[in-house]
């Protein structure tokens, strides 16, 4: 009795260690990583002595092992830029590009762990552009670069007027924005982000109170109608002037050759500069 149940012990005791000798490789759950165009880009897993770089369905595309680290065996495009951190022991890829995104593993040969990490690479987001500026009613347009998650949004202080964004990279974002007049005094911005970078601008005040052009603007039409209107009354004068000198000039003709005032139809000039005044003013 006693040799059967050593018996069984000895083959439960074998069990045990077939089962833990045969577990598979330790594996963490993918962790969500960022990366910047241009920028390196670290995976935060030690290299203990051995260890693989995989990428996609690509198998590996770099080793290290002792006497030899950073070793590229696949896709050129990774060429001299994948190493290993001589001090935090991490493989660093630099120069990212956006096409560098995806599903990276290191393989902890030594010690059976392997760690996943989805990259995903972005631009820095562009500056906004206030595109226009009109004053019937006092509004403008705000708009930005569309790249890879973008997002476009209007801020009246701290509070979200509006945002936009979309999947077709091919078109700008825009916002229009229209201020009343009882929000003018009121700071608006226009700000671009994306999860790694935003641009803020803050909106110019183009129009006044009543909606009108601000006083810049009316600084420079208001000139632009005085120099006209200066000039048109310089060439109705001298027409004017003109028109007086032939009168007097033909008091002492016979009535037969003489010529009317009334009679003189106006310069076009003088219409056009009438008309002028009657719309600008």
């Amino acid at each position: 009795m006693n040799h059967l149940f050593g018996w069984t012990l000895m083959l439960l005791y074998f069990d045990t260690d077939v089962l833990c000798t045969s577990q598979p490789t330790v594996q963490s759950e993918t962790q969500r990583m960022n990366g910047i165009v241009g920028q390196s880009f670290s995976f935060p897993e030690r290299v203990i002595k051995s260890a693989n770089l995989l990428y996609e369905d690509l198998g590996s595309i770099a080793n290290v092992y002792p006497g030899k680290e950073g070793k590229i065996t696949l896709e050129k495009r990774f060429e001299n830029r994948i190493n290993l951190n001589s001090d935090t022991r991490y493989f660093t890829l630099s120069d990212l590009k956006i096409d560098d995104a995806g599903v990276y593993t290191v393989e902890n040969t030594d010690g059976g762990e392997k760690n996943k990490f989805e990259l995903t690479v972005y631009n820095f987001v562009s500056k906004p552009q206030v595109t226009e500026c009109d004053s019937s009613p006092c509004r403008v347009v705000c708009s930005v670069d569309n790249e890879k998650e973008v997002t476009l949004t209007l801020y009246r202080g701290k509070e979200i007027l509006n945002h936009t964004s979309s999947p077709d990279l091919t078109k700008d974002l825009s916002l229009r924005l229209e201020v009343e007049g009882k929000n003018y005094n009121s700071t608006y911005s226009c700000v671009a982000a994306n999860p790694i970078s935003n641009q803020t601008v803050p909106i110019p005040k183009c129009c006044s109170k009543d909606g009108h052009p601000n006083d810049a603007d009316s600084d420079v039409r208001g000139r632009g109608i005085v120099i006209i209107a200066v000039i048109c009354v310089l060439v109705a004068s001298g027409l004017v002037g003109l028109a007086i000198y032939l009168k007097k000039s033909r008091n002492g003709q016979p009535k037969g050759r003489y010529l009317s005032f009334r009679g003189v139809r106006s310069p076009p000039k003088v219409k056009a500069c009438l008309a002028f005044f009657h719309v600008a003013f």
